[in-house]
């Protein structure tokens, strides 16, 4: 599959690129300004991005299914959605599955119909677009450390830019790192590579100010594999431009690092030598952080036992975490409930929420499509192609290690970016099979397309919800935001809270039964039931 290949390019491929191009950038910055929803600001209307994204190009999928073709990476990726479909048949809290669930479906469509515009001649523009995007949102994080004030930026975790935690900027520049750097070997024009080195020079200075060091760790082992398979490429690729190129990109790397770490920023760390002190705790797990991180995998690990099927359901770890953690557990708040919605492991996620076997078969999608990707270079047309599948097992790479450490593959922003770029650097399928759609089939596919209309409706309700309490304050507004999103533990909590200590538990009532509801384990959401003689 050559990227760059001119050919005959149907009207729902190029629709489909259109929209993934505009979407991968527009997942970077979408954001709401109101800081009472922190965190949820940033993902829901990001996971409105993707959503809405997912099933405009789910559509230009349809003419394509009367003769579908699949493969083992597509199959497997087709099994695990059912699982986790399943699995969330069984949740606690149906809302946060739903909300999961469509995170996973619609990288899933991304990801197909990345594949889809690939074959057809598509694909760099899309990988470009990819590059773009990871630059763009580099630029927020860099601005924000310099300085630049903004309603979209948070300081609980800057320099997070339009992403809300340096963590999520670090690992979004750590994936879109390998296919930055293989626009700019691969440019047409050295004005092009000379642009893409100077953005492969921002996404080092990113990466040095975030101080993420699950980032640097993927970087670092990403560069030794990029660079290990670009030495056994090289009787495919032009040696002279790559080996140029490559020799800039190193300066402009270390350049931005350089200006990153001498230069005077706005960030107030508690540290005379930051970023020495964060490289010295790469791989420390006996104290601070590291030392909190393991005993919430071995904690979530029991969890993951106690439900090795289907586990407790996609988005259902801070629902259910609080019986399988001591009380003394850093994860957990005063309040009984977890500081974050989910661990800090996409695969201990995965696990704990929606069983072993679906774990496991996510992992044999990402390990399918990297084994593929070194395999047969011979048969490639050209050195570009070949760099193609360096830089599609380079992405995997950066994508597993940063999943190790955080959220990355739940989060809809990252997700777009890994999905996309995976979908076109394998358009071309091998051993593939074709089987005819129809009957029980077609009730498969409208049943996806079913999810992910509903996946973009919950969203934009989301929105509207956080838009009614933001804008309006009253509590008012607060109900109608429950109105909204009635999922929401968040607004049904404050609600019930506000009409208890008016003494006016009547209306209390359904707004503290319906938080103790989505979480069980919630101590605020029982101590209004309490207070106003509700049995919880």
């Amino acid at each position: 599959m050559n990227p760059g290949r001119a050919g005959v390019r149907s009207a729902s491929a190029l629709f489909a690129a259109i929209i993934l191009a505009l979407g991968v950038v527009a997942v970077m910055f979408a954001s709401l300004a109101f800081k009472v929803f922190e965190l949820d600001r940033y993902f829901v209307p990001k996971e409105l991005v993707l959503n809405v994204a997912a099933f405009l190009v789910a559509l230009t999928l349809l003419p394509r299914l009367r003769a579908m073709r699949f493969d083992v990476a597509d199959a497997l990726l087709a099994f695990f959605i059912a699982w986790s479909a399943v699995s969330a048949v069984f949740a606690t809290n149906h809302w946060l599955a739903q909300r999961a669930l469509a995170v996973t479906l619609s990288s899933a469509l991304v990801f197909w119909s990345a594949r889809m515009a690939s074959a057809e001649g598509l694909g760099r523009p899309l990988l470009g677009a990819a590059a773009l995007s990871t630059i763009l949102v580099a630029l927020t994080s860099l601005a924000q450390a310099y300085g630049v004030k903004s309603e979209h930026f948070t300081l609980a975790r800057a320099p997070g830019g339009t992403l809300g935690n340096r963590n999520f900027i670090a690992h979004a520049v750590a994936i879109g790192f390998p296919v930055t750097v293989w626009w700019t070997i691969t440019a047409r024009g050295r004005v092009a590579a000379l642009l893409g080195s100077i953005g492969v020079g921002l996404l080092a200075a990113t990466l040095v100010l975030s101080r993420s060091r699950a980032a640097w760790l993927a970087v670092a082992v990403t560069s030794v594999v990029f660079l290990g398979l670009l030495l056994l490429s090289l009787r495919y690729v032009d040696r002279r431009q790559t080996g140029g190129r490559l020799a800039r990109i190193a300066l402009t790397s270390g350049l931005g690092a350089l200006l990153a770490i001498v230069l005077p920023n706005q960030l107030n760390w508690n540290s005379d030598s930051p970023y020495l002190d964060s490289a010295r705790k790469m791989v420390d797990y006996s104290s601070g952080s590291g030392r909190g991180r393991v005993a919430q995998y071995r904690n979530t690990l029991q969890m993951a036992a106690a439900h090795p099927v289907f586990g407790v359901a996609p988005g259902n770890w801070p629902v259910r975490y609080a019986k399988y953690a001591p009380s003394n557990d850093k994860s957990l708040t005063a309040t009984g409930m977890t500081a974050n919605p989910w661990p800090s492991s996409d695969w201990m996620a995965f696990i704990s929420e929606r069983g072993f076997v679906a774990a496991l078969v996510l992992l044999g999608v990402f390990g399918t499509l990297f084994f593929r990707s070194l395999r047969r270079w011979k048969d490639h047309p050209d050195g570009d192609t070949v760099l193609l599948q360096v830089m599609a097992a380079s992405t995997i790479v950066a994508a597993m290690i940063t999943s190790a450490f955080d959220a990355v593959l739940l989060l809809a922003a990252p997700a777009f970016l890994v999905w996309l770029v995976l979908g076109v650097a394998t358009g071309e399928r091998r051993s593939e099979k074709e089987i005819a759609v129809s009957g029980r089939k077609w009730m498969g596919v409208g049943a996806l397309l079913f999810l992910a209309a509903v996946s973009v409706a919950r969203s934009a309700t989301q929105v509207v919800s956080m838009s009614a309490v933001g804008t309006g304050g009253r509590t008012a507004a607060w109900v109608a935001g429950s109105v909204w999103d009635p999922g929401s533990y968040r607004i049904n909590q404050r609600v019930a809270e506000t009409y208890a200590g008016r003494g006016q538990c009547r209306r209390a009532a359904p707004f503290a039964r319906r938080a103790a509801n989505l979480f069980p384990n919630s101590s605020p959401a029982r101590r209004v039931m309490r207070r106003c003689g509700l049995r919880p």
